[in-house]
């Protein structure tokens, strides 16, 4: 089983599981700085921020040095983390009750959304760049 697989079965997972228990659970008013709706947004995109740092790092990488490495492992830190990024921050999104700066995390699920697009449109070329560097070297 792939890792992309084991991470949509573990994410597919949570979702199912979590739904029933949270319909059932008072959500407190403004519980502080970082309500419920604020931290999830808020962690969609750091999900996706580190995605895009990881990318941009193995792209930025020189594919042909030996001894350099090749930029794999950053590769797929960026093309895990930013589908992540993408399904929290579209899921914290659709079930946003408000708009932007009502406090409901609205704001950082749309970061969400873009940053894990970012992320993964990096990993894809730095993924396939570091297999032509294995295959060449």
């Amino acid at each position: 089983m792939t890792g992309a697989a084991l991470l949509g079965g573990l994410v597919l997972a949570v979702l199912v599981l979590a739904a029933p228990a949270a319909a059932h659970t008072p959500v407190p008013e403004a519980a502080g700085p970082l309500a419920s709706g604020r931290f999830g947004g808020t962690a969609a995109a750091v999900a996706g921020l580190i995605g895009v740092v990881a990318g941009a790092l193995a792209l930025a990488r020189p594919g042909g040095r030996p001894g350099t490495g090749t930029g794999r492992r950053g590769a797929l830190v960026a093309l895990t983390a930013g589908p992540v990024a993408m399904v929290l921050g579209g899921l914290f999104a659709a079930t946003a009750d408000g708009g932007l700066g009502t406090g409901n995390g609205l704001g950082g699920s749309v970061v969400a959304l873009l940053l894990g697009l970012i992320a993964t449109s990096l990993g894809g070329p730095a993924l396939a760049r570091s297999r032509r560097a294995v295959r060449s070297g």
